[in-house]
C-alpha cells in the first residue's frame, strides 16, 4: 500500500508549497484539489460578505470538484492539505471526500493559515471521511512539521 498527499490550495500557493515538500519528502503520490468553477481573487476576498468563499462556507455548499484520485484503493494512508477558511476547511475539501471509501485510511490532515488555528477541522471532516482513522490534524507552515 502507499500514501498521497492530496490538497487544495488558495491564491496564495502556501498549500501547494507544503503539499509538494511533503509529498517529496515521502516519496508519495499526489493530487490537487480543483473546483469545478475556479476561484478568482474576487471570489477568496472574504472581507466581502458578498464573496464566494463566504457564501458557500456560511450556505454549506458542495463545491464540485474536477478530476479524481486513479487507484484509490491503492492508498492505505492520505494526508490532506488545505488553507483554514472559518476555523476549518473550505467546502470543496468536505466535496472531495464525499466522493471516496475511506475505510482502512489513515488520515493526516493539515492546514495552512495566516492567522487561523486549525480548529475543529478533524471533527467537522469527520463525518465526510467515515471509516478513516484520524491520525493527527495541525495547522503547519512547512513540511517537517508534519513528517
Amino acid at each position: 500500500m502507499g500514501s498521497i498527499v492530496i490538497y487544495f490550495s488558495a491564491e496564495a500557493g502556501t498549500t501547494r508549497k507544503v503539499a509538494q515538500e511533503l509529498a517529496k519528502k515521502l516519496d508519495a503520490d499526489i493530487f490537487e484539489i480543483k473546483p469545478e468553477q475556479p476561484y478568482t481573487a474576487a471570489d477568496m476576498k472574504w472581507t466581502n460578505p458578498f464573496a464566494r468563499c463566504n457564501k458557500e462556507k456560511l450556505g454549506k455548499k458542495d463545491v464540485p470538484v474536477e478530476g479524481r484520485v486513479e487507484n484509490w484503493d491503492e492508498y492505505d494512508t492520505v494526508y490532506l492539505g488545505f488553507p483554514i477558511w472559518y476555523y476549518a476547511a473550505p467546502n470543496v475539501i468536505g466535496t472531495f471526500c464525499k466522493g471516496y471509501d475511506w475505510n482502512g485510511k489513515t488520515l493526516h490532515i493539515f492546514a495552512t493559515s495566516g492567522g487561523s488555528d486549525i480548529g475543529k477541522s478533524a471533527e467537522k471532516l469527520a463525518p465526510y471521511v467515515k471509516g478513516a482513522a484520524i491520525a493527527d490534524a495541525k495547522r503547519v507552515t512547512s513540511a517537517s512539521e508534519i513528517i
